[in-house]
């Protein structure tokens, strides 16, 4: 077939105008790509999977080779220039709803945020409104531009900190797969019940939902693979408890929370996994204890997790970045009472 071939057969794709479009993005073939397949750039040097590949096809303005449509078995050149242009997208469904956001950087294919604690990142049955997707919507409505929501990973309702919004399927599907092969860097910071020991290493523990309470995860050796790397910041002897930084190998549900406890080190708070948890599988803190522990849960009403860190290339530059959220206040209040401040806080 020659281009010829595509003109006659157009009229079985869409025409959208310019502005139905994401800005393009564009590629400039290398001589040591030259006479290699147009798809075989687009999926070795541009990271467009064969999903993605396929849509784009089927717009009129998805793949052009120096502004001209072409077929995706065509031989480049060297300098040719590929541009790659998505449909704009929305999320309808979603219903805008005035939030502030912790914007930690935007651009053209990238929203990341600071979350904080309590919110729901995206509706779920029976929970439409006040989620940060809501929030999010409407930012953008207010902006006068147009996405769809499309959160890279996901955080629990009460852990604060990092979240990757892509603003495009090519920025999802680039960030995603770093994930998949280990790319992606999370750091997250907790505070715990507790010194592990020893104070640094590596936790490795299937974990599955509870056969009886399936809402709950627990290690088990019928779980899923899960590993978590942990170092510890800094202790405080006199609360017995302890800051330590996590890195996670593997993205199981809950998989901090249920690692820490299952070390003996549960997070402070923690609703769910910790002493103030209310479940059959909740630990039990001696009479000692006990009062000390209470103290320490009663300052953050919910796990002390903060997801601290998050670094991936950049979809559409190549270009590392790396994102860091401050503490939010209540685990500042915490790492304060722990530190002996607690009156300066206060003051």
């Amino acid at each position: 077939m020659n281009d010829r071939n595509i003109n006659d057969n157009e009229a079985r794709f869409s025409h959208p105008d310019e502005q139905d479009y994401y800005p393009p993005i564009r590629y400039t073939i290398e001589p040591q790509d030259e006479g290699m397949l147009l798809k075989t750039i687009l999926n070795r040097r541009m990271g467009i999977s064969r999903k993605l590949l396929s849509r784009l096809k089927m717009t009129q303005r998805g793949v052009e080779l120096n502004g001209q449509r072409v077929y995706v078995d065509h031989k480049v050149k060297g300098n040719d220039v590929i541009e790659v242009r998505m449909l704009r997208e929305s999320s309808d469904d979603i219903l805008p709803q005035p939030m502030e956001l912790h914007i930690l950087f935007e651009d053209e294919h990238l929203l990341i945020l600071n979350k904080p604690a309590g919110v729901i990142v995206h509706p779920t049955h029976g929970h439409y409104t006040d989620t940060l997707a809501n929030g999010v919507v409407h930012y953008w409505k207010e902006q006068g531009v147009q996405f769809r929501f499309r959160p890279v990973h996901r955080l629990d309702q009460e852990t604060s900190g990092v979240l990757a919004i892509a603003k495009n399927p090519y920025a999802h599907q680039h960030i995603s797969e770093q994930m998949i092969r280990g790319e992606v860097f999370k750091s997250y910071k907790a505070y715990v019940h507790h010194l592990p020991q020893p104070l640094s290493g590596r936790i490795e523990g299937a974990i599955d939902r509870h056969p009886e309470h399936t809402h709950i995860r627990i290690v088990t050796p019928d779980g899923y693979d899960a590993a978590t790397r942990y170092a510890t910041l800094d202790t405080f002897a006199e609360h017995d408890a302890a800051l330590v930084s996590l890195e996670l190998e593997t993205g199981r549900t809950h998989q901090i929370r249920v690692h820490m406890k299952h070390i003996g080190c549960p997070l402070i708070g923690d609703p769910m996994y910790g002493y103030a948890a209310e479940n059959p599988l909740a630990p039990v803190a001696t009479t000692t204890d006990a009062e000390r522990i209470a103290e320490l849960d009663r300052i953050v009403n919910r796990q002390a997790l903060h997801a601290y860190e998050l670094g991936f290339v950049h979809p559409a530059t190549g270009q590392k970045l790396l994102f860091q959220a401050p503490l939010p206040a209540d685990l500042e209040r915490l790492d304060r009472h722990l530190r002996g401040q607690a009156g300066e806080l206060e003051s």
